[in-house]
């Protein structure tokens, strides 16, 4: 299975599952910057339920390739953002571990959303100890061939995951949340929240080997 993602902020599971199951993972570049997109937000579960976090970015065209798209430090975010995180997450079992592989993308100025969001990407890979090459297209191609699988528009906040058969099952399958004593199950949140509450378990959990 080869996919073609579209670049996210702390990925979903659903995003997750793909990059680890398939045999072949591409990051577009190349397409125009879609808002109100994981492309540069996440979700997580405070203590108040799920909570949203958006990378603030600078708008320069009506259309511009998500390669070029550029942070924004305007508002002090990455303060906001690991406060929020830290709050989520600092009681749950592998905070400790990750806590500053994590802390470094906000004590660090980042230009390039798309370089960030693939700094992060491979650092969760680093820390889950796989070994796996995650490449960015070339050029951008409207019609994947036979051969893909496009993402690029499915894994979306308004493009529900349960229409994806695949990973459906893997999905909705409960695992430890720091917040469950308030909260009903809650599928499918940013690999952080997978990464603190299930550590090194949570290649297990994303590991489907029956995909095809």
């Amino acid at each position: 299975m080869n996919v073609v993602l579209s670049t996210a902020y702390w990925p979903n599971l659903h995003y997750m599952f793909y990059v680890l199951n398939a045999e072949n993972v591409a990051i577009e570049q190349f397409e125009n910057f879609q808002k109100q997109s994981f492309r540069n937000r996440t979700t997580l579960l405070s203590a108040n339920g799920p909570l949203e976090l958006s990378i603030p970015i600078k708008k320069r065209a009506l259309k511009e390739l998500s390669k070029d798209i550029k942070i924004s430090y305007q508002e002090n975010w990455q303060i906001k953002h690991w406060r929020a995180i830290e709050s989520a997450y600092k009681n749950s079992p592998y905070f400790d571990f990750f806590e500053d592989d994590i802390k470094y993308f906000y004590s660090q100025g980042f230009e390039n959303l798309l370089l960030y969001n693939y700094e992060q990407l491979n650092t969760v890979l680093k820390l889950l100890r796989l070994k796996k090459q995650i490449v960015l297209t070339t050029n951008f191609e409207a019609e994947l061939a036979t051969n893909k699988i496009d993402f690029r528009s499915t894994i979306h906040p308004k493009v529900s995951f349960k229409q994806d058969l695949s990973a459906l099952e893997f999905l909705m399958k409960p695992y430890y949340q720091t917040f469950e004593n308030k909260f009903p199950f809650q599928p499918n949140l940013s690999i952080l929240d997978l990464l603190f509450n299930q550590g090194l378990e949570s290649k297990v959990y994303l590991q489907q080997k029956h995909v095809v």
